[in-house]
């Protein structure tokens, strides 16, 4: 598979491994009932302003694997920094954060060097937060297309690109240049192909020909003219329909069956025209048996052929890869955004019907959605009126780096679920809540040690998810209130203690063990000192890891 090299990919392909892991601090809480409070509202929904590389690893001892979409609008890196979004990584702290990380080797990057350097490692991270059954989607122009398509070909995998949008987003193009752009592009790449699921999209301009009892329907051929199906390698799908030709009615359909009786004319799937090659059906005998004559019938091609169709009563179609609809433009999301502010606030954010249906196609009523750049907020909008329209419970967390996160992505989404607008324009609230945060402090300091000051349940957080990739439950003793306040859970058999006292040593002692109630195949338990002797250790399958912390004031 081609991969792409750049100066500064060597520094930074692990760079998301040595990330720290920062302790969210919670800042106020909102309900559209109540507006802004000081305690957590516990609505799973996040806003996070920090920088989103560090907010992404913080993210994985609560979120890893259970994101099931992912949206993000990217810096295209256009080279415009006029804008409020900058938009060719020059922001000091990518500047900064290139300095560190790459080192003398930045001094030579040219602008697509430092774009791939900023996205690579949030890739990783997005990655590691992405379900199995999950989508991501990326917006992108020609800027970084090709380079992007190939980072995320080798970061995810070839088989797990599903294909590329393409976005009228500037009916009115400019005239200037060589070409009058008028589109820009969203990858979508999922985690596993086999497990990604999808929903269809209403189709809202679909009409139908016939109509039943049920509802209308239009006809489409049972066989499968793909001809890599034959009967040698589906035998099951090739066997013969039976058709009577005197049972017209008045929509040209037939009576069928899948016996021989007098008069009734066989049928079996056509041939390929070109090659003649032996097309098999798409459905198997006993599903034929069970919608004979209900969603299967015979008809007479215009060439007098007799044919058997299945009734098509669908009123969903896949997504579209060609994004033509005047919604989908940038003019729409400026539009969108400037009449719940009142006034212009924001350049080229996304038009709102656009990200809904990609989270829509992508998640399900109580599915977690994902946007690390998060910008003005659409994305959570999206969200919250998928949920106000169906009745779900999905959840957002936005991420977004610069200052204006409460002053305007924050802000959108309180008048979102509040409502806004006045008169005939007044736009009825989605209701909701969120709960606002920043990036805190590290949960390991400059020697590597512990970092005592993010407090005693964050680092238990940590620890426990460090150890077992799963995050830690609460109540932490649900199912063990005798036990030690030091247990934290059991995960594949394995029973886990974090031992911590924040002003003395612990020491692991027959005496410490003996408050241990849980039963376990292997204990892990970390603490200051060990007393226990190595063979009694590994006769009992006990595990000790000592605290990183430093202990000199002791």
């Amino acid at each position: 598979m081609p991969t792409l090299n750049w100066i500064g990919k060597d520094k930074i392909v692990n760079h998301h491994q040595d990330v720290p892991y920062r302790v969210l601090k919670h800042k106020y809480g909102f309900t559209a009932d109540k507006g802004e409070q000081t305690e957590p509202t516990n609505s799973g929904n996040k806003i996070i302003h920090g920088d989103n590389l560090e907010a992404l690893k913080s993210l994985l001892p609560e979120y890893e694997g259970k994101v099931k979409c992912i949206y993000i609008d990217p810096p295209y890196n256009t080279g415009n920094e006029k804008w409020v979004y900058n938009d060719n990584v020059t922001h000091p702290k990518i500047k900064k954060w290139l300095g560190e990380v790459v080192g003398k080797d930045g001094e030579d990057l040219s602008r697509h060097d430092k774009w791939l350097c900023m996205i690579y490692p949030r890739l990783q991270l997005l990655k590691k937060l992405l379900s199995k059954d999950g989508a991501l989607f990326i917006s992108i122009d020609d800027n970084e297309q090709a380079n992007l398509k190939l980072i995320c070909d080798e970061i995810f995998g070839v088989r797990n690109f599903q294909g590329s949008f393409i976005i009228n987003s500037t009916p009115n193009a400019r005239d200037y240049g060589h070409i009058g752009k008028m589109h820009e592009f969203c990858l979508f790449y999922s985690k596993d192909p086999e497990l990604l699921t999808t929903n269809h999209l209403p189709d809202l301009d679909k009409t139908f020909k016939y109509s039943d009892e049920i509802s209308g329907f239009n006809i489409h051929p049972l066989y499968n003219s793909n001809v890599a199906f034959t009967p040698a390698n589906r035998p099951n799908l090739y066997y013969p329909f039976y058709l009577n030709p005197k049972s017209e009615d008045e929509n040209g359909f037939y009576e069928i069956g899948l016996y021989k009786k007098d008069e009734w004319i066989e049928i079996y799937p056509p041939k390929s025209v070109k090659d003649q090659v032996q097309f098999v059906w798409r459905w198997g005998n006993i599903l034929s048996r069970e919608n004979l004559n209900k969603e299967i019938i015979g008809y007479k091609t215009g060439e007098g052929e007799y044919r058997i169709v299945q009734k098509m009563r669908t009123t969903h179609k896949v997504i579209r890869s060609i994004f033509t609809d005047k919604t989908n433009t940038s003019r729409k999301g400026t539009a969108e955004v400037e009449s719940i502010f009142g006034k212009k606030t924001f350049d080229f954010p996304k038009p709102l019907k656009f990200i809904e249906d990609l989270v829509f196609i992508a998640s399900d009523v109580d599915s977690i959605v994902l946007d690390s750049f998060a910008g003005s907020g659409t994305t959570a909008h999206a969200v919250l009126n998928l949920n106000k329209q169906d009745g779900g419970n999905r959840k957002f967390i936005l991420i977004e780096m610069e200052n204006y996160a409460n002053e305007i992505t924050a802000e959108r989404i309180k008048r979102v679920s509040k409502g806004y607008g006045s008169g005939s324009k007044a736009v009825e609230g989605t209701g909701g809540a969120f709960d606002f945060y920043e990036l805190g402090l590290p949960l390991f300091d400059e020697n590597q040690n512990l970092n005592e000051k993010v407090g005693i349940e964050k680092i238990r957080e940590y620890v426990y998810y460090a150890e077992t990739k799963t995050p830690l439950s609460e109540p932490r003793l649900s199912g063990f209130k005798d036990e030690h306040d030091s247990f934290m859970g059991v995960a594949n058999d394995t029973a886990y203690y974090f031992y911590y006292d924040a002003d003395s040593i612990t020491t692991l002692n027959h005496a410490f063990l003996a408050t241990m109630k849980t039963k376990a195949e292997q204990y892990v338990i970390y603490a200051d000192n060990c007393l226990l002797t190595k063979e009694f250790m590994t006769k009992h399958n006990i595990i000790f890891k000592k605290i990183p912390r430093d202990i000199t004031r002791f």
